[in-house]
């Protein structure tokens, strides 16, 4: 998402012809969207999407069961 950004502030600071950026070859500025490209395919490539996906969920459900457990006045569980 942060090549994203980058790329859509230097597209703004191209067209717009302000700074430095209005000198840059159009290869440099359209560049952060084709890193963007490549790394949103290697992330679903390497499971590296899906594995963040399922540790979102297993978190968001271990947060359920222990405001369940509070509500019930059990408490967390401590080991001695």
């Amino acid at each position: 998402m942060y090549l994203l950004g980058i790329g859509l502030v230097l597209l703004a600071l191209k067209y717009l012809e302000i700074g430095a950026v209005a000198g840059w070859d159009w290869w440099l500025v359209l560049a952060p969207f084709g890193l963007a490209v490549a790394w949103w395919t290697w992330a679903d490539w390497s499971g590296y999407t899906k594995k963040k996906a399922v540790q979102k969920m297993d978190r968001r459900k271990q947060d359920r069961i222990d405001k369940q457990r509070e509500a019930m006045g059990m408490g967390l569980k401590k080991r001695r």
